[in-house]
């Protein structure tokens, strides 16, 4: 399992330049994904915004919902932190994923901020772009 965080640790640091590191809503979803890694669905449970929460109601349901429906974020390959913009205060953070078979996805993350600081509101899989010869 420690290979796995080192392996997270070290992606994370060259997928995303410095001062990226501190921007706090990419920490969080950093923080989560790293919580994932670990099967640490408490940990990765508590970024989670208060609607998601109510929506799965404990952790192993979402735990169990991530790795039904998103496994490119329960064991991600590579991580890399796009752009974010502005959604009717939101904040949507746009992240690309490599998973464990080389495939590429894009995910938009809708991130609210609450008293307990940002949280992740939704994740989105966009679709990614055509390419035609």
């Amino acid at each position: 399992m420690s290979r796995i965080f080192a392996r997270l640790a070290l992606v994370l640091t060259l997928a995303l330049p410095l001062p990226a590191l501190a921007d706090p809503i990419q920490r969080v979803i950093s923080d989560q994904i790293t919580a994932f890694l670990a099967d640490d669905f408490d940990t990765a449970f508590s970024f989670a915004s208060p609607n998601i929460k109510r929506l799965f109601g404990s952790p192993d349901r979402f735990g169990q919902m991530v790795r039904d429906g998103y496994p490119m974020v329960h064991r991600p390959e590579e991580v890399t932190m796009l752009d974010q913009r502005p959604v009717d205060g939101r904040v949507m953070q746009r992240v690309m994923i490599r998973d464990m078979g080389g495939r590429v996805h894009m995910l938009a993350y809708q991130m609210i901020e609450t008293e307990e600081g940002w949280q992740i509101n939704g994740v989105q899989i966009l679709r990614a772009p055509e390419v035609g010869a």
